[in-house]
């Protein structure tokens, strides 16, 4: 990887995460000729309320319980989805870049532990807006991280964060965010390629609107003859709750009523098809199904 003044910095940091985690490859999959893993870009730290605000403790601390989660501040993993296929690398979200958290922004050690160098991504396709998925897009000095790369988005979600009435009517709590996203889409803005529901937006991938956690939020089916894998995003958002309960309205969804009726409806398709799935914040690298417990599923990790 040539030195630039963006993977300078990078680069000694990603040979020591290299030393200390050799591979950064949390889960990988073949699909016949493709090739799909998931890359850490480290962890969140979030309080308990952003969650589950407006569920009944009684009800939902069993849930944790049963699935070892502490009291305290929840940890979910961030999982970046690497596709490779006829000399394409895709990137599903491009992780939380600098200044955001501290246990995030680790994607480009990763990519570097790996052999890829940022100039090498092809493709960047956006599930949503939100600072860990998006606001990786740009570096330190607010450049392209992914200079040679087609970014790619729904056309209501981009419609949605770049209107600039967005931050002024989004919520206080939400309001850093609409802008932070708006700054990075507008360097994106000249060069944008955005789709709609149901495009193929690459050769045997196929965009499927799944909104709620935002309004234009999208999960991708990566398909393969027979076999294909859905890239979830944050439409189901943790392993616990959402699978035990996915009618259950989450406090980080926009819109929590939309956002659980299409998790119903995923998990119930991809239990009933057993297709793998990939979640954004699921454990284990993210990679794995959804099989039926009771009256609601729990999330298998791909082993």
């Amino acid at each position: 990887m040539a030195l630039t003044r963006r993977n300078f910095g990078l680069a000694a940091a990603a040979g020591l995460a290299a030393a200390a985690a050799p591979g950064w490859a949390s889960s990988r999959i073949e699909l016949g000729g493709k090739r799909i893993e998931t890359l850490s870009d480290g962890f969140l730290t979030l309080p308990p309320e952003f969650v589950f605000a407006g569920l009944d403790p009684e009800a939902f601390q069993p849930v944790l319980q049963e699935h070892g989660i502490a009291p305290g501040p929840l940890k979910p993993e961030v999982n970046v989805t690497l596709l490779r296929d006829a000399g394409r690398v895709v990137l599903f979200d491009a992780g939380s870049g600098p200044g955001f958290q501290d246990g995030v922004g680790k994607l480009p050690a990763a990519l570097d532990a790996i052999g890829i160098a940022p100039e090498e991504v092809t493709h960047v396709v956006f599930t949503h807006c939100h600072p860990d998925h998006l606001w990786g897009v740009l570096d330190d000095f607010d450049d392209l991280l992914f200079p040679g790369a087609a970014h790619l988005m729904g056309q209501g979600e981009w419609d949605y964060w770049f209107n600039p009435e967005t931050a002024s009517s989004i919520g206080s709590s939400r309001t850093a965010m609409a802008a932070g996203a708006r700054r990075r889409m507008e360097v994106l803005e000249s060069q944008v390629q955005l789709f709609r529901d149901g495009a193929e937006i690459l050769p045997g991938v196929a965009a499927r609107a799944t909104p709620g956690h935002t309004p234009g939020h999208m999960s991708f089916e990566i398909r393969s003859g027979s076999e294909s894998v859905m890239v979830l995003g944050d439409a189901v958002g943790n392993h616990h709750v959402s699978f035990a309960e996915p009618a259950w309205p989450v406090g980080s969804d926009q819109d929590p009523q939309a956002a659980a009726a299409v998790r119903t409806g995923l998990l119930d398709q991809l239990a009933a098809e057993q297709m793998r799935l990939i979640g954004y914040h699921l454990p284990g690298g993210g990679i794995g199904r959804a099989v039926r417990s009771g009256g609601g599923y729990r999330f298998v990790p791909e082993v």
